[in-house]
């Protein structure tokens, strides 16, 4: 999911050849992200355009920053929005070379960031979101309140049997989600000693599919999951703690046995942007706001199939006091 090893590695939407992949954003779909080695937007880094390009990375909660940063450019500062779902790291190089203007919410990228911030200075800190990142391992809340102690990590072979599953190889599941995404699952599962095998859904998509239909037939399952995200307000679950994550303990990616860290998201503009881009730059600077009205549009877009645009607009119109300072 959004994570990255520590130490390694709206109303006139524009039409692009890019625009393809936007249509690829929304959460039941399985498109692939658009290539930025070989295509950008015309908007980008523009000079003198009343015009941004946003990334626009695949989970849900990412889209509604987007989705209302781009709402807000629009209707109250007349820029025209281009938004581009591409993967994390090529994002960065997108953004160092202005293909982009802006990433709206990072989870951590130290090696990019030494590259192109410190060396290159060709990207800038744009602030931070104002959500804080979290991944771990969850079980339903029904089944850890029936067995306390599944919550320690320690007890987790315990249940093995119970967690098994068809794609599980005898062993017990670990459900993770899109094979692209970086995790420590398997490294956890092999140095902690567990009989678990980390199976993949495919997607966000199909992972949380999958967690909806174990939680209606009230079956128990373990899987890696990520806070801030809707689905805990549609199936409640719970942390099981894994070893303390202490600075560095992640370092070395074969050798990890310690939790994710407790993440600030934060912002980064292309760096002639964030010079040159006027109120548009100043505002995404400016936009900040909380997991809870992250997960208030997450929820209009997945659960409500509202448009992004329109979970945007119905965000704005009963949130004014909240957005009206990230304008001034």
């Amino acid at each position: 999911m959004p994570y990255r090893q520590q130490g390694r590695a709206p109303r006139r939407r524009a039409r692009t050849a890019l625009t393809a992949a936007v249509g690829c954003l929304v959460l039941v779909t399985g498109c692939g992200a658009a290539d930025m080695t070989r295509q950008s937007s015309p908007y980008a880094a523009a000079e003198d355009a009343r015009t941004v390009t946003l990334s626009v990375q695949s989970w849900v909660g990412a889209q509604a920053n987007a989705a209302v940063a781009a709402y807000l450019l629009e209707h109250e500062l007349d820029y025209r929005v281009d938004t581009v779902q591409v993967d994390e790291v090529p994002a960065w190089d997108a953004l160092s070379q202005g293909r982009v203007d802006a990433i709206l919410e990072d989870w951590g990228h130290p090696e990019q960031e030494k590259r192109y911030v410190a060396e290159k200075g060709t990207i800038e800190p744009g602030g931070e979101l104002g959500v804080t990142g979290h991944i771990g391992w969850f079980v339903p809340t029904y089944f850890a309140e029936a067995h306390p102690d599944v919550t320690d990590w320690k007890n987790l072979d315990k249940y093995a049997d119970q967690l098994r599953t068809p794609e599980s190889r005898g062993k017990g599941q670990l459900l993770d989600g899109s094979p692209s995404y970086i995790t420590n699952d398997k490294a956890l599962v092999k140095n902690l000693g567990l009989d678990f095998e980390v199976v993949f859904a495919g997607s966000e998509a199909a992972q949380i599919t999958q967690i909806k239909q174990f939680a209606k037939e009230r079956k128990p399952f373990l899987t890696y999951w990520y806070k801030p995200q809707w689905l805990f307000e549609r199936v409640p679950m719970t942390e099981v703690q894994l070893p303390a994550y202490t600075e560095g303990c992640d370092a070395d990616p074969e050798a990890v046995a310690c939790a994710y860290p407790h993440t600030p998201l934060r912002k980064f503009l292309n760096a002639r942007f964030a010079q040159s881009g006027g109120k548009a730059a100043a505002f995404l600077k400016a936009f900040r706001w909380t997991t809870e009205e992250q997960n208030e549009v997450s929820l209009m877009i997945a659960e409500e199939k509202l448009s992004p645009e329109q979970a945007a607009k119905k965000w704005v119109e009963g949130n004014r006091a909240v957005w009206e300072p990230w304008l001034r």
